[in-house]
């Protein structure tokens, strides 16, 4: 019939679009990868909490699990943690959201002690709400400087979440908001990753 033709043709587009959204954020966790080395001598000295730090997440020092050591959260502290990080976005990790549990599809990756971490950040500290979400990026296009490590990974996995309710989202309208606050995440990852510019020699 073509009512059915026509919602397999959208479940088609929906599903294309998931992959292009996949592969993008994939693209911009290698490009961390590749960039962690260079960057490790900056990002070990960058462990003081900054009050843009605590404005752009504001949950990360109020983490309702209230062990010290959780205050704060990260999941990347080694290269290691990065490629661990590729591996579960690769797998299909689903972040918690209002209708869906925290999920990696691999029960290898899912059960890593160090996955914990990962969960509390998904769950305690990341903005759920688009309005949440917008007051992000409306602080990220007025930050000036580099993120930190910690709210360079929130911001990947901000995205992540992002894209996922993005695909799961039917209202035009609300596909519209959700896909804006998407390119204004990758945006800001996109010209984090960027070098600074040369100043000129005289």
């Amino acid at each position: 019939p073509p009512g059915h033709n026509n919602g397999n043709h959208i479940h088609s587009v929906n599903g294309k679009f998931w992959i292009y959204c996949i592969s993008g954020l994939l693209l911009v966790c290698y490009w961390f990868n590749e960039s962690f080395n260079y960057s490790k001598c900056y990002l070990s000295s960058s462990h003081f909490l900054s009050p843009f730090s605590s404005a752009l997440y504001p949950s990360a020092f109020r983490v309702k699990r209230g062990t010290h050591s959780l205050v704060n959260p990260t999941f990347q502290n080694s290269v290691e943690d990065v490629n661990l990080l590729f591996e579960i976005l690769l797998a299909g990790l689903q972040i918690e959201g209002e209708d869906k549990p925290f999920m990696i599809p691999d029960m290898e990756l899912a059960s890593l002690r160090s996955v914990q971490k990962l969960e509390v950040i998904c769950e305690d500290v990341l903005p759920k709400r688009l309005s949440e979400i917008t007051r992000l990026t409306s602080h990220l296009s007025q930050r000036r400087g580099a993120l930190s490590r910690e709210d360079f990974e929130r911001t990947v996995l901000t995205m992540v979440y992002t894209a996922q309710t993005l695909a799961h989202t039917t209202s035009q309208h609300q596909k519209a908001l959700w896909g804006d606050a998407l390119l204004q995440l990758f945006r800001a990852i996109q010209e984090d990753l960027m070098p600074p510019p040369r100043t000129p020699q005289h």
